[in-house]
């Protein structure tokens, strides 16, 4: 089977924060978990350089929109990499690769009849003596009447157009725009009502999409779809592939998420590889994102798709609720947020994961507190998982000169690893990854448990076979967990491996040869409470600032 796994692109205007990852780690823990099982695998993103937040951004600063774009891809890659992402292609939307795949896209539903050109009223600024595009335009919204963007209200999920807002404002200078006159395309999505329809009956029935994006995409459908502009009067973008049209860009949001297409189109031109193995209906497609992007993903990319009779569509749409700070909502402007590449100078970055895992918004919004962050570390990381390692392999060092002992491992624990790479795969395959890594600790906790009652240190003195015995189960344990924990906390699973000469993968239970343990380190070290209110007093300074 060919496994596409898409994550969401972030608008290189600043710098990642934990939201993000939270949304953002399933797409590697099942692009991880896919590889072991053998399947073939494309995972890939890249950094959206084309959006009006950068331009915003670069007339804030004073530069270039491709110095910010440049600064924060540089950025994004590093933070990536340093949590573990293993992306098999991860680019960016301003090179001349995506421009021509995706003008190429805008031509075909043009001659197709799905792209079409409108005269329509748009928000022209006085003071700035320009058009403006959607995010350009700031007020309240018509349903909520919270604070929204032209484009979208993030308290509601409405998706909105400018001219809906109430008190319009120009985002650049405040002032109120006016109303002119001016040509656009527009994308017929009203024109795959029905096709969305019978997909996403078919995707609720198959459960391959998380509930929030079942819902919110029937609300949209209820409601009608509407056809939606996709080019706007911007300086920076995709340009518009029509003579007389060259100075109007491609719709950020459509080129964006055509970008999982460029993506793999790039992959398949460096590594001469085929990626139409993954535009096929045998292919199964996971899109990893937050909240807020779920109609570009449901309805939008899936009408894209449609229009060019391309497979697949979106099978399993892995879309999270919100994280929130401190029980407070993120917020970038005020800069209410913990910042990945501050985060990262301090802590594990399996520690990170495995807090963004066990702690998912996969239902329902989550928390980070630095309370809660720094227990579970303490608790679970050190005090189950590190310490059950430890205590095995120092104990082996001890009283079997570091030779791990040769014996049949015991049915029951056999039997219990077994189950667990099922119990934990059928979880990660369904997005249930906050389930998953629950399943895999409370094995921890019943591995500490079966490691006291049999009590190895009076074994080795009244029965040394069954401490050979004891011991040969509990690293037996120790190496499937490692294995199976090695999609959630890649770099401790790696350095247990390393302990115990582990070269094999795949996911299935592994035995460990009887042989010399390699140099034993601890797995993960103490975080002194004391850092909770160090956290908290830095976060209360960063956002006073």
């Amino acid at each position: 089977m060919s496994i596409f796994i898409g994550g969401a692109w972030a608008y290189a205007n600043g710098s990642l924060h934990l939201g993000h990852i939270s949304s953002l780690l399933p797409g590697d823990i099942l692009a991880r978990y896919y590889r072991l099982k053998g399947e073939k695998v494309l995972y890939v993103s890249g950094s959206d350089c084309n959006g009006t937040p950068i331009t915003i951004r670069a007339k804030q600063e004073g530069v270039t929109a491709k110095e910010i774009a440049d600064q924060y891809h540089k950025e994004f890659v590093d933070c990536f990499s340093r949590l573990g992402f293993s992306y098999d292609q991860y680019t960016r939307t301003d090179t001349e690769h995506h421009h021509e795949l995706v003008q190429a896209i805008f031509l075909e539903l043009f001659e197709k009849g799905f792209i079409y050109k409108k005269e329509i009223d748009q928000s022209y600024c006085e003071h700035d003596q320009q058009f403006l595009p959607d995010r350009y335009v700031e007020g309240l919204c018509p349903i909520c009447g919270a604070n929204a963007r032209g484009d979208q209200c993030d308290a509601c999920s409405t998706v909105l157009e400018p001219l809906d807002l109430i008190d319009r404002r120009c985002k650049i200078c405040g002032h109120p725009p006016t109303v002119r006159k001016t040509e656009h395309f527009y994308f017929a999505l009203s024109s795959f009502q029905q096709t969305l329809e019978h997909y996403v009956d078919e995707a609720e029935h198959k459960e391959g999409w998380r509930n929030n994006a079942i819902s919110l995409t029937r609300r949209y459908l209820k409601e009608g779809l509407q056809d939606r502009a996709v080019s706007r009067d911007l300086d920076h973008g995709v340009g518009v592939p029509l003579k007389g049209y060259e100075q109007k860009k491609i719709y950020v949001w459509i080129e964006a998420v055509s970008g999982y297409y460029t993506a793999s189109k790039l992959w398949a031109k460096e590594t001469t590889g085929d990626d139409g193995t993954f535009w096929n209906t045998e292919t199964k497609s996971y899109y990893v994102h937050g909240k807020d992007n779920i109609p570009f993903h449901s309805i939008i990319w899936p009408a894209i798709l449609a229009g060019l009779e391309k497979d697949p569509l979106p099978s399993h749409i892995v879309s999270n609720e919100y994280l929130t700070l401190e029980k407070r909502k993120l917020s970038t402007s005020r800069n209410w947020a913990v910042w990945v590449p501050d985060i990262l100078e301090r802590y594990d970055p399996d520690s990170i994961r495995y807090f963004l895992t066990i702690n998912a918004p996969e239902n329902r919004d989550a928390d980070f507190s630095w309370k809660e962050f720094i227990y579970s570390h303490n608790s679970e990381l050190l005090g189950a998982y590190g310490n059950l390692v430890n205590r095995t392999l120092k104990f082996i060092h001890k009283s079997f000169d570091g030779v791990i002992p040769e014996k049949t491992i015991s049915k029951e624990i056999a039997d219990g690893v077994s189950r667990l790479y099922d119990d934990t795969g059928r979880n990660v395959e369904e997005a249930s990854f906050k389930e998953a890594l629950e399943t895999v600790f409370d094995f921890v906790r019943y591995s500490n448990k079966y490691f006291d009652q049999e009590q190895p240190w009076k074994q080795i003195n009244e029965n040394v076979e069954a401490c050979k015995q004891t011991m040969a189960d509990c690293v037996y344990i120790i190496g499937n967990l490692a294995n199976i924990l090695t999609p959630f906390l890649p770099f401790s699973s790696e350095k247990i491996k390393q302990m115990l000469s582990i070269t094999k993968a795949g996911w299935c239970p592994l035995a460990v040869s009887p042989q010399i343990l390699n140099a034993v380190e601890p797995l993960f070290k103490r975080i002194d409470p004391e850092r909770i209110q160090i956290e908290l007093d830095n976060l209360d300074r960063q956002h006073k600032a």
